[in-house]
């Protein structure tokens, strides 16, 4: 649930690839080849996600105040989602940001109209230092996300920046919603608009823009910025439908002077008398009804850090301040945040520590304003705990990370980094809460207190927040493995279910490349990211499980790594030292080639490796002992990603560059001894293979890229002579730069790499499109008997369609690495932890409600759980 990467979108775009500039001159070894032929018309595409369910860290929750289940969420990269109460899931709204504003994914406040329901704004930017080139703006919608308008900002908003779950930083008048307030990072003060968001203007009168900085020696820009003014909250008892409120309250990152009030509708602003110093103020909650402003203060402005913090309640009417603070401020830990109000039950009151990383996050509760707490957990005798709720993350197994902690921690935690925490207004039983990694919630809140457990789960379906590193999709076995940033990465094996489990053995922060031998797919190599290490990691059954590698000295970070052609040997470059060669054991490093290239395998010649640093193009024949260059003059500037053609011997593709130097498409046929340039294929950045056209030789190619003055995914069916968009407008996901490939075994599956917007992946309906689509078929798996090291199991496959069946296929995944070692009335074969069983010549045929079985013995160690879903293809 820790999220440990936070600059991973500014890291990867340094380079500048984003201000739409033409490319430049082609590489003087390298040749150019004819135009590219005009593009196909764009085939129809459909766009989904690769199922993970979450993956970040998510620090704003909005519920509307006067139309029930209407409710937002904002993440810090992955743009903003809205619920949906039928499917119990969220809806993404910024997939249309494209690539020239790819910052605008990240959102550093959202707001509701509660006078006009359809009507939401979000407040966007991912960084305010030299990371993102782009300024800041406004967005806003008429139809509750499903288009929006922009108004640009001439500053940068930061909503992957230090303190970025303190807010809601953008608030809509209740009274009168052609207003809005922003409050504004950098020293740009408080701002407000007059005409519903068209158009901004700097509040004159706000002479405080904050001056707290998490690091002010920080060179970067990142921790040094100032987090300037955080919250808005309105007194809705000030003011009556069509006026201005009268009373504000504005929150800043000042110790000294945290809390500002006006009672002219914003014409004048004042600090707020009396009030404490010494923390940040995260969070400013009004409850109306009962005239107490509620204040979170941290020592820190967050997400991650944060040692002690308080809590405090302001009586509007008197100006009375009184510490309602849990617990005794010598006492805590951490910072307090999340923070929310029941508007059923006004006295009722939340707070998190939202910065408790061990052993957990605590959540706290009054129905007395204040006046005394209980918490989400507490101690019975040290370490043990006794917890009020129950958490139930089977819809997301992966969320106890594959832990096994010693008292007090428990898997999964309740949360960390929760500075979102909001009860229903409508619904004193429903509570949502954001964490690093997800969206928890309960709907039996009125538990608490009574003596009976209340339920945590998930509530998270539909939001997909990772940042995507590297991704392969092998022959066999599941159909994709993915690298991803703070959570690792994961074995796909379907790709609408959430994994069980992201790669264990070890447990990677990040993954930074995946690569599986072409031609035995079992073998898969990872490396990544891990405090004191390893970080390297082997597989021999496809990714299922897992063995950490040893480390030649030196190593700091996973770099990249490449497996050859038949699994025995790997060519690692790792950040921190330079490239080395092994078979799966100790390494020894490699001549000839520079610390920090790139490095991938031939797929055809398994002694065949290459690399790429600076411009220049190496090549091994000797299992990467010794590397000679070969093409120069390449992109020396930017990223630059290659990948080899499988089934050719020396078939390479590169991209990448920046737009002030060579940037385009590289294509070479000699192992890289020379390159050409495609020409009209003004950028690209990533290149991948998937499985050919019908009646065509040659992989299809996918492409994130730039060609005819377009930027998007684009595919190529004739080995690069001509290219198809095959995204649209609305499908642009921000940046995609970082990896994509084809599926090898569906004509015009391509998997998208983003960064905070997960897998995306793309199905066509051209023929030959897509899996043939099975008859309905339903499959029971039974273990009948079990004994020490062995069991039986049966399994029963239904023809619940309308049509005969004239053969099947039944498939399933061991998920505890049991072998099959006998089967009667089915040929059943097992690779790795994959087992797929097919009908013999007596029961292939299967009339509509026709059953069949078969069984077998297995064997097992450990434990000897069922497969979650076997499936069954029809006709097979």
């Amino acid at each position: 649930m820790r999220r440990t990467r936070s600059l991973l979108a500014g890291l990867a775009l340094t380079a500048g690839l984003l201000t739409g500039a033409g490319a430049g001159a082609p590489p003087a070894t390298a040749t150019t080849a004819a135009p590219v032929a005009p593009a196909a018309p764009a085939p129809s595409y459909t766009w989904k996600n690769v199922r993970i369910d979450g993956g970040g860290f998510v620090p704003g929750i909005v519920f509307n105040r006067t139309e029930k289940n209407l409710v937002y969420a904002r993440t810090d990269i992955g743009g903003a989602y809205r619920w949906n109460q039928a499917t119990s899931s969220w809806t993404p709204l910024l997939d249309a940001v494209d690539w020239d504003h790819w910052g605008h994914t990240g959102v550093v406040g959202l707001a509701s109209d509660s006078v006009d329901p359809d009507k939401v704004y979000a407040a966007v930017g991912t960084y305010t230092n030299d990371w993102d080139p782009g300024n800041g703006a406004v967005l806003r919608s008429a139809d509750r996300g499903a288009t929006w308008q922009r108004a640009d900002l001439p500053f940068k908003l930061g909503g992957n920046m230090p303190g970025r779950g303190m807010g809601e930083r953008l608030a809509v008048d209740p009274h009168d919603n052609r207003i809005l307030y922003l409050g504004t990072p950098s020293g740009n003060g408080l701002w407000r608009s007059t005409d519903s968001g068209v158009t901004w203007a700097k509040v004159s009168s706000f002479t405080n823009p904050g001056n707290h900085q998490q690091d002010p020696t920080d060179t970067s820009g990142y921790n040094s910025d100032e987090q300037g003014v955080v919250w808005i909250t309105f007194d809705e008892s000030t003011g009556t439908a069509g006026s201005a409120t009268r009373t504000v309250y504005a929150g800043v990152g000042d110790k000294d002077n945290a809390v500002y009030r006006s009672t002219d509708a914003g014409a004048t602003w004042s600090r707020l008398p009396g009030q404490p110093t010494g923390l940040l103020a995260h969070k400013g909650v009004l409850d109306a009804e009962n005239g107490y402003l509620y204040l979170a203060y941290s020592d820190t402005a967050g997400p991650y850090d944060g040692a002690k913090g308080k809590v405090w309640r302001y009586a509007t009417a008197t100006g009375t301040w009184t510490d309602i603070s849990p617990v005794a401020e010598a006492d805590t830990s951490h910072g307090f945040s999340g923070l929310t109000v029941d508007r059923q039950h006004p006295g009722t009151v939340m707070v998190s520590g939202y910065s408790s990383w061990w052993p957990d996050t605590q959540i706290f509760r009054s129905t007395d304003s204040g006046g005394s707490w209980t918490k989400a957990w507490d101690y019975t005798a040290y370490p043990n705990r006794a917890n009020r709720y129950t958490m139930d993350v089977s819809s997301v197994p992966w969320l106890t990370w594959g832990a096994n902690p010693a008292p007090p921690e428990q898997t999964p935690k309740l949360g960390w980094m929760t500075e979102a925490l909001e009860i229903d207004p409508f619904d004193s039983n429903r509570m949502m809460y954001g964490t690093g990694a997800t969206v928890y919630g309960t709907e039996d809140l009125g538990k608490w207190g009574t003596g009976s457990p209340f339920t945590i789960r998930p509530m998270v379906q539909g939001l997909e927040e990772t940042a995507v590193l590297d991704l392969a999709s092998p022959p066999s076995g599941a159909p994709l493995i993915s690298a991803l940033g703070d959570i690792g990465g994961f074995r796909h094996t379907d790709l609408a279910k959430v994994p069980s489990m992201m790669f264990t053995g070890p447990n990677f922060t990040s993954t930074t490349s995946v690569d599986f031998a072409e031609t035995k797919p079992g073998t898969v190599v990872r490396a990544g990211h891990l405090d004191g290490g390893p970080r390297v990691a082997f597989s021999a059954d496809n990714g299922a499980t897992w063995r950490a590698g040893q480390e030649p000295a030196g190593v700091t970070g996973g770099g990249t790594v490449a497996a050859s052609a038949d699994g025995g040997r790997f060519v690692w470059s790792p950040d921190g030292t330079g490239v080395h060669t092994g078979t799966g054991g100790a390494w020894t490093a490699s001549a000839g080639i520079p610390a920090g290239a790139t490095v991938e395998s031939d797929r055809v010649d398994p002694l065949t490796f290459y690399g790429f640093a600076a411009g220049t193009f190496y090549a091994s024949a000797d299992g990467g002992a010794t590397f000679t260059a070969r093409a120069t003059g390449l992109p020396a500037k930017g990223n630059v990603r290659f990948k080899a053609v499988p089934g050719r011997k020396g078939d390479i593709w590169l991209s990448g560059g920046a737009p002030d130097a060579a940037y385009g498409l590289w294509h070479s046929t000699d192992g890289g001894a020379t390159f050409t340039r495609v020409a009209g294929v003004e950028q690209a950045d990533t290149v991948g293979f998937g499985k050919a056209a019908p009646g065509a030789a040659y992989p299809a190619l996918y492409s994130s890229a730039r060609i005819g003055g377009v930027r998007g995914v684009f595919r190529s069916t004739d080995a690069g002579a001509s290219w198809v968009r095959i995204n649209d407008d609305a499908h642009q996901w921000g940046w995609t730069g970082g990896a994509i490939t084809g599926d090898p075994r569906v004509f015009g599956r391509v998997y998208v790499s983003t960064n905070g917007r997960g897998i995306v992946y793309g199905d066509t309906a051209e023929q030959g499109g897509t899996d043939p689509v099975p008859a309905a078929c339903k499959v029971t798996y039974r273990i009948t008997q079990q004994w020490q090291g062995g069991f039986q199991a049966d399994v029963t496959l239904t023809n619940t369609s309308a049509t005969a069946w004239t053969g099947w296929t039944v498939r399933w995944t061991q998920p505890a690495g049991q072998r099959v070692t006998q089967a009667w009335n089915a040929t059943v074969t097992q690779s790795g932890s994959e087992v797929t069983a097919t009908h013999l010549a007596y029961n292939a045929t299967l009339p509509p409600g026709g059953s069949t079985g078969f069984g077998f013995n297995g064997s097992w160690t450990g434990t000897n759980p069922p497969p979650t879903a076997p499936t069954c293809v029809p006709g097979t």
